[in-house]
């Protein structure tokens, strides 16, 4: 891989679409949708349920081809490829491992199809099982592997070929939770290694942002945002963006003033003085999306609220309050030392600076 030429996807206005089997009626599963994603990096497919992620990293593959629009593979348009001729390799959901072959023929399989020397092939295999420290179980069958072994074997498999880009259809959905979590840190390490681009999808907001580079937020099959993590997290663009990551609240406000870059929203018949990096006009009514941890609980402060819950959750006091007819959920990480507040007490929610973000 080391001297390998990295390359980048290019989609540009790929659309799909197709019959909706209950009303007969052609519907985009994917509508005119251009990224362009750099060699190199790992990009994350994010989404609910029939928002075109898997259908989109279909047409990367070869699975599916677009109805309109052209898919790019470094310089090279691939929309008339075939999947065995594209420089991708897809890791499934399923695996998709031979249970008659065992661990090295598994993952052999696609060397000995492209006809590669019997010694290259054995080098090349070995290489790849200690990159996903599978080393020393060659001659294992696998059905003798547990799910998390089954991953790296589906893994080697597809790095051995040495594509230019990897593609990931939910591969870790199959997992107990606690595996899941060691299984990213492990693809995220492996793809590092190589430097090899990554396209993975997901409909886990964690497993996201623990992995990615950049995170594309699909939405009835357009992007409805991409970022790295944290823009996402704190500069959502919409409503359903905010929502898709993350917990979240969302407190209704007039600007009743704006001065420079800050404004004061009257919220709940309250002034608070937040940012207003866009700056949003006077008399614009503005969403104000407050994570749970960007609030602050006191006994004096912007907005008088009433605790409804109050819960210890060990790395955090976790709070439901009243704001006016608006449930807040908060999250006071670290309580140790600080006030407590309890179900019925009144207290007031402040905003930590710099922590809120309008739309």
């Amino acid at each position: 891989m080391a001297g390998k030429e990295k390359k980048g996807v290019r989609l540009d206005h790929i659309s799909k679409i197709y019959t909706d089997p209950k009303t007969g009626k052609p519907f985009y599963a994917v509508n005119d949708v251009s990224l362009d994603i750099e060699p190199g990096s790992f990009v994350t497919l994010l989404g609910p349920s029939g928002c075109g992620k898997t259908t989109t990293l279909r047409m990367i593959a070869g699975f599916e081809s677009p109805d309109a629009g052209e898919i790019y593979l470094g310089q090279e348009a691939i929309n008339a490829l075939t999947p065995n001729k594209r420089d991708t390799a897809m890791v499934f959901q399923s695996y998709a491992l031979f249970p008659h072959y065992n661990v090295f023929d598994n993952v052999a399989y696609g060397l000995k199809l492209r006809k590669v020397p019997k010694a290259e092939i054995e080098k090349r295999v070995a290489a790849i099982l200690e990159l996903v420290e599978l080393s020393g179980m060659e001659s294992r069958m696998t059905n003798q592997l547990s799910g998390g072994q089954q991953q790296r074997v589906a893994l080697a498999r597809a790095m051995v070929v040495e594509p230019s880009v990897l593609l990931f259809d939910e591969p870790l959905s199959n997992l107990d939770a606690k595996l899941r979590v060691s299984m990213r840190t492990e693809i995220r390490r492996i793809q590092q290694t190589l430097g090899i681009t990554a396209v993975y999808v997901t409909h886990d907001q964690a497993e996201a942002m623990a992995i990615s580079d950049k995170i594309i937020i699909m939405n009835k099959g357009v992007v409805a945002q991409m970022g790295t993590s944290e823009e996402i997290y704190h500069h959502p663009n919409s409503e359903f963006v905010a929502d898709f990551i993350g917990e979240v609240n969302f407190l209704s406000g007039d600007i009743i003033e704006a001065q420079g870059d800050s404004c004061t929203l009257s919220i709940a018949g309250h002034p608070v003085q937040v940012a207003n990096p866009d700056g949003f006009p006077v008399g614009k009514q503005c969403k104000v999306v407050l994570r749970p941890e960007a609030g602050i609980l006191g006994d004096s402060g912007a907005l008088p609220c009433k605790v409804v819950l109050s819960c210890f959750m060990g790395a955090y006091q976790n709070y439901h309050v009243m704001v006016g007819d608006t449930l807040v959920k908060l999250a006071d990480y670290c309580p140790v030392g600080r006030k407590v507040y309890r179900v019925g007490d009144t207290a007031y929610l402040s905003f930590r600076e710099g922590c809120v973000h309008m739309l």
